[in-house]
């Protein structure tokens, strides 16, 4: 099996200790965070290079599209090259995106580094399948949890950062401040990080294909990316769009304001633990019903932010910590879904499903600046709406034919049942 070929191909000496761990954690939300503090820049990115707002919003989508891309060309390498270079001259590339973003003359050369920056700062899932081969079984869940917080961390702590640092340093700051943190971490890395062996021989062309054949040969694997590519495409246009809002003339507010609505979803931390247990207490599916479900409803509230001042900030704080809790536990539901569909092949079913995320997150980052443009808020809350709706029709078209199976006496899909640990021999 793919992960007892990851185990066994690690020396004993290979363990990762609690220091490396947390570092590789706070490499897992920084690398994330390059992808989401953009969002909080972007309009003073649109004043400072003196072009519209729907126009620097591209920057956002460049990272966006270039995370994707990452997701599908670098990621599966995870399984063919050792792991400390790989990580580290990501994490260098990366850093010097971040630096030609910050010094870039105009837009155009700033979309071009984003796009960069996001092809290269998909380190999180480049690091979470070695991590999994590099501790005992009886940690692995501990350590995953630790690296999937430092993720959250990223994402949370983000546009705050982004927003602040912007706001009183000037746009190009949060650039440069993340390229030193990069290139920081990748030289301590190439240190502390154990040596490993690549789990597989398999040519770079045949990994590439991988993800592609495994798309077409699971159902299960193609729904799970639809319902994260929608859902996702929701929360990206939402935190694309609020930036917009936040700081036109409906608030008037800086860019700071942004990251301080960001710390709002700091309750999805909370959340998570909780959506995890019901993944494996009732299965895959319902969480997922729900997640839909929330997204749908955190349109409805987030439509309230129309009304400004003090109700419409509650609406927005509300609404986007809905949304989130709603795409995170979606997230957790997919990958338990995913991850039980081929233990021998999860590093390249995740490329797929991360890869079908992003490129409707993207999409989603695009549209939504589009709607805002066109729209208005109200706009781009139906845009959320009508994403929930879609995903919300292939649940119920599969929940029809899972009972039109059942009642032909046809192979019902191994998905809803409550997922359990596998017992050992």
């Amino acid at each position: 099996m793919h992960g007892a070929s990851v185990s066994s191909s690690v020396p004993p000496a290979a363990a990762l200790g609690r220091r490396v761990i947390f570092l590789l954690a706070l490499t897992c939300g920084v690398a994330v965070g390059n992808i989401y503090f953009p969002q909080a820049v972007s309009p003073l990115v649109a004043s400072g290079l003196d072009v519209s707002p729907d126009s620097a919003a591209l920057v956002v989508t460049a990272a966006q599209f270039g995370y994707a891309a990452g997701n599908f060309l670098l990621v599966p390498l995870g399984d063919r090259l050792p792991h400390r270079p790989l990580i580290v001259v990501m994490l260098g590339v990366t850093g010097a995106g971040l630096l030609g973003a910050a010094g870039a003359p105009a837009l155009p050369g700033l979309i071009g580094a984003s796009a960069l920056v996001g092809v290269t700062t998909v380190i999180a899932q480049v690091i979470a399948p070695m991590a999994a081969g590099l501790v005992p079984d009886d940690r692995r869940g501990a350590v995953m949890g630790t690296l999937l917080a430092g993720s959250i961390g990223g994402i949370l702590l983000a546009r705050t950062f982004g927003g602040l640092a912007g706001e009183w340093l000037g746009w190009r700051a949060p650039y440069l401040i993340a390229a030193v943190v990069a290139l920081s971490i990748a030289v301590a890395l190439a240190f502390v990080l154990p040596a490993t062996v690549p789990p597989s021989r398999q040519p770079y062309p045949a990994l590439l294909a991988a993800p592609l054949r495994l798309l077409r040969q699971e159902p299960e694997l193609r729904r799970s990316c639809f319902y994260q590519a929608t859902v996702f495409g929701g929360f990206q246009a939402v935190w694309t769009g609020v930036a917009l809002l936040l700081t036109g003339p409906v608030y008037g507010l800086g860019a700071q304001a942004v990251g301080v609505l960001a710390l709002v979803s700091a309750g999805t931390m909370v959340a998570m633990p909780v959506a995890g247990r019901q993944v494996d207490r009732r299965g895959s599916d319902p969480v997922s019903l729900v997640a839909i479900l929330g997204t749908l409803a955190s349109a409805g509230v987030l439509a309230f932010g129309t009304l400004g001042g003090a109700a419409g900030l509650v609406a927005l704080g509300a609404g986007t910590l809905l949304l989130d809790v709603a795409m995170q536990s979606g997230m957790i539901a997919n990958q338990a879904r995913i991850f039980a569909l081929r233990p021998d092949a999860r590093s390249r079913i995740n490329t797929a499903y991360m890869t079908c995320a992003f490129l409707g997150g993207s999409t989603g980052s695009w549209l939504g600046a589009t709607a805002y443009t066109r729209s208005g808020w109200t706009g781009l809350c139906a845009l959320v709406a009508f994403l929930a709706v879609l995903a919300l029709a292939r649940h119920l078209l599969h929940r029809r034919t899972t009972a039109a199976a059942r009642t032909g006496g046809q192979a019902e899909p191994v998905d809803d049942p409550p997922l359990r640990a596998p017992r050992r021999p």
